[in-house]
């Protein structure tokens, strides 16, 4: 048991006969660990930038109802009554009269 964990540290295995089996499944597992690191850090990366747009949506979402509610506001009848009598204008004091054409 001893010798066998003695030729692990000291690398026998890497230079034994069968060395070129043991390269081989080096290589694999470290292409496999290498593929794995880089899969992580993607992942990684696209749910920090899934949190980054679901802020900038509830941010743009707030701004829209802020706007929203401005815009329902200045079209009120008394809004736009407030903003025409600095020009002069006021509200008619005959109601309109409908007119009829009669096409022949």
């Amino acid at each position: 048991m001893r010798k066998g964990i003695l030729d692990i540290l000291r690398g026998k295995f890497l230079i034994s006969g069968d060395a070129p089996k043991n390269w081989l499944f080096i290589i694999f597992t470290s292409v496999l660990a290498t593929i794995m690191i880089a899969s992580s850090h993607s992942a990684d990366s696209k749910v920090h930038r899934i949190a980054a747009l679901n802020n900038e949506v509830k941010e743009l979402r707030s701004e829209f109802v802020d706007f929203r509610s401005d815009v329902q506001r200045l079209k009120l009848e008394s809004t736009i009554l407030e903003s025409v009598e600095d020009d002069g204008l006021f509200p008619s004091e005959t109601p309109p009269k409908k007119i009829v054409v009669n096409s022949q």
